[in-house]
């Protein structure tokens, strides 16, 4: 649209329906969840469909929402469209957002009431805890997202033991230290269901506040590629 020469009346109205656009882009629940994914790292529309459960095709369509909106960015990798999102203002926007709703919905309080607290009663490890207890080597930091989510970054000298694996796998965590376990963000079920698991096997454990990319926008150090365990 050419606005050319407008009042600033006009001028007001015209952002604020530009604002309006990617509140609109955010209005659906799918899309949230694409993008707490895109948070994690670049990824296909074949992959995100397979996180989310989504069709291909309703995946794109969602996709396409975000990126006319500016939230994503897309390049062509071979015969694949890659995503991810467009900057950090992103996180910082679904985090306005997840904040708003904990304090203004009764709906979200009884969510989270209903399942995390559930899961999970005890206080959440804050991101600066979290580091004084790593640096006195008092805990073992917990990766619970799935190897190419590691591989794309993680928390320094954390061990990446997928949720699916725990169980079977439990034996490669130190024993007598306090575990505090991490995922993609400060709802993602991941965390909950790890803490859960490793109490119930007899480990002292609590999950992180929040997740990586949280961690990342604070500009705590992260570290990339594989898993050791």
């Amino acid at each position: 649209m050419e606005y050319g020469i407008i009042s600033g009346g006009h001028a007001k109205k015209a952002l604020f329906a530009q604002f309006a656009t990617v509140a609109k882009a955010m209005s659906h629940g799918n899309r949230l969840e694409l993008l707490e994914f895109l948070a994690q790292g670049e990824r296909s529309v074949e992959v995100l469909a397979r996180l989310t459960g989504l069709t291909i095709g309703n995946a794109s369509q969602h996709l396409q929402h975000l990126r006319r909106s500016g939230l994503v960015t897309a390049r062509k990798s071979g015969q694949y469209v890659l995503y991810r999102l467009a900057d950090e203002g992103v996180v910082i926007l679904l985090g306005a957002l997840r904040s708003v709703a904990e304090k203004n919905l009764a709906e979200v309080e009884k969510l989270v009431s209903g399942y995390f607290r559930s899961k999970d009663s005890f206080e959440p490890v804050s991101s600066e805890e979290l580091l004084q207890r790593t640096g006195k080597g008092l805990v073992t930091v917990l990766d619970v997202r799935p190897p190419e989510e590691f591989a794309a970054g993680h928390l320094p000298d954390a061990v990446n033991i997928p949720l699916k694996e725990l169980k079977r796998r439990m034996a490669e965590l130190p024993k007598g230290l306090e575990v505090v376990a991490y995922c993609r963000g400060p709802y993602c079920v991941l965390a909950f269901e790890a803490v859960a698991e490793l109490r119930a096997q007899g480990f002292t454990a609590r999950r992180l506040e929040n997740g990586l990319p949280e961690w990342k926008l604070a500009g705590l150090p992260v570290e990339s590629g594989g898993a050791d365990a």
